[in-house]
């Protein structure tokens, strides 16, 4: 196998003035789980759009296991899984055969195509629902039926778009489980995008930071949320947040300040918030700026999505 599961190289795709992909270059290494992260608009999915042989790029290059997206496109084909954001299943059909159609289009053989119905379907545990219509199942049923199309040609790479979205906690975390069965058993090299932060930390060996078609940051999520400081004291409450933010910058031990006066937050980073706490509130009340509430926590992945794309609303 290529030592690079899913690689790019300065990739752009402009729809006529827009720019939805600007000179994207990331590396998925092989076997591992890779997360891109993003808001709404900034060019996830057209990215995996490209990666799965459904669009072109306007200009650079993709590979996934070596092979070019475009002049490779049905080597491509043969190598992932996909399940996309919105699901896309007959609802007339039952599971099998939903299974077994998709086999037929990859003209995988009668036996194997039996086979792999009966592992997939006790992998994600649909053994008593797998002979009813479709329309029968909930959405968490729904969606591991896609997941198990998605394995049916026994995909080196996998690309999951929202695997787990609208799904109820304990669906999700069923989800999460057999993606990890996956990758660290089968040593499948997975691609996925999420909104959710909570999924990226517990699922992803690396993740990137997509926002206005660029990638803006990659790393392991351990080392990008050390980048951020050891603690973060979170701050509500009224008055002049520029000045606060001038305040807190020089009180020792303090690596940075972000606020947002339109969610009345204050993000104070720190080497020790417990230490640091008291001279943080005795500085700040002692400007005029009048505290509501005041937590303590060690940084997320969602303090790092949120340092590196803003808190303001996308369409």
């Amino acid at each position: 196998m290529n030592e690079q599961a899913v690689e790019t190289q300065a990739l752009v795709k402009r729809y006529g003035t827009v720019t939805a992909l600007d000179h994207v270059t990331l590396q998925a290494p092989a076997g591992r789980i890779y997360a891109l992260l993003g808001p709404n608009g900034a060019g996830k999915t057209t990215l995996l759009s490209i990666l799965t042989t459904l669009l072109p790029p306007t200009s650079g290059s993709a590979r996934i296991l070596g092979y070019d997206v475009v002049r490779d496109a049905a080597e491509v084909r043969r190598r992932i899984g996909v399940t996309f954001q919105e699901m896309v299943l007959d609802p007339l059909l039952t599971g099998r055969e939903t299974l077994d159609f998709h086999g037929r289009l990859y003209r995988l053989p009668s036996a194997v195509r039996r086979q792999r119905i009966a592992e997939l379907v006790e992998l994600v545990q649909l053994t008593d629902a797998i002979d009813r219509p479709v329309k029968s199942y909930s959405g968490g049923m729904k969606r591991r039926l896609e997941l198990a199309r998605g394995l049916m040609t026994d995909p080196q790479v996998l690309v999951l778009d929202e695997p787990t979205q609208g799904l109820d906690p304990q669906n999700r975390v069923n989800i999460w489980s057999y993606v990890r069965d996956l990758n660290r058993r089968r040593g499948m090299s997975i691609l996925l995008t999420t909104h959710a932060m909570d999924e990226a930390e517990a699922l992803a060996d690396l993740v990137g930071i997509i926002d206005h078609g660029r990638l803006i940051v990659e790393g392991k999520p351990g080392d990008l949320i050390a980048s951020l400081g050891s603690d973060v004291i979170r701050v509500r409450g009224n008055g002049d947040f520029q000045h606060l933010a001038t305040v807190a910058a020089v009180i020792d031990g303090v690596s940075r300040v972000e606020t947002d006066p339109a969610d009345s937050l204050a993000l104070i980073y720190t080497d020790n918030g417990s230490r640091r706490l008291p001279a943080v509130l005795n500085a700040i009340s002692n400007n005029g700026f009048a505290v509501e509430d005041v937590t303590l926590a060690r940084p997320s992945l969602g303090d790092v999505f949120l340092h590196y794309t803003g808190t303001a609303l996308r369409d």
